[in-house]
């Protein structure tokens, strides 16, 4: 095993344990590896690295999807949750979100709005 593929086996049990497994699931069939390339690229080789901590990478994910737009809505959920596991608070999710009004346009940015909100309720009703 790649020292990127166990470091990003690591940092993505951290934030979401089922992750690789539910990838593999969904896209291993399709794409054969893709789970692990995923978690070794994305995770163990940018995630993982060192200058930022995880939080700001995170919230740095989540800005860029709200400003991508819709298209990437499920992204932007799964990394919306990512980002709280990493110890975000709620303020600093939306605050980033926010931000992104200026870039993306204010519809990119209530998108955004919508899918914290709904990840938010989730978290809150146990879903």
């Amino acid at each position: 095993m790649s020292a990127a593929l166990e470091k990003g086996r690591g940092l993505a049990a951290r934030l979401n344990p089922d992750l690789e497994a539910v990838l593999a699931e969904r896209y291993d069939d399709l794409l054969p590896g893709f789970a692990e390339s995923l978690i070794e690229w994305a995770y163990g080789r940018h995630y993982a690295r060192g200058g930022l901590d995880l939080k700001t990478r995170q919230l740095c994910t989540v800005a860029a999807l709200t400003v991508l737009g819709g298209q990437t809505g499920p992204q932007l959920k799964i990394n919306i949750e990512h980002t709280l596991a990493a110890g975000a608070s709620r303020t600093e999710i939306i605050e980033a979100i926010w931000q992104m009004a200026v870039y993306g346009g204010l519809p990119a940015a209530i998108n955004g709005l919508n899918a914290a909100q709904e990840v938010f309720q989730a978290v809150d009703h146990g879903g």
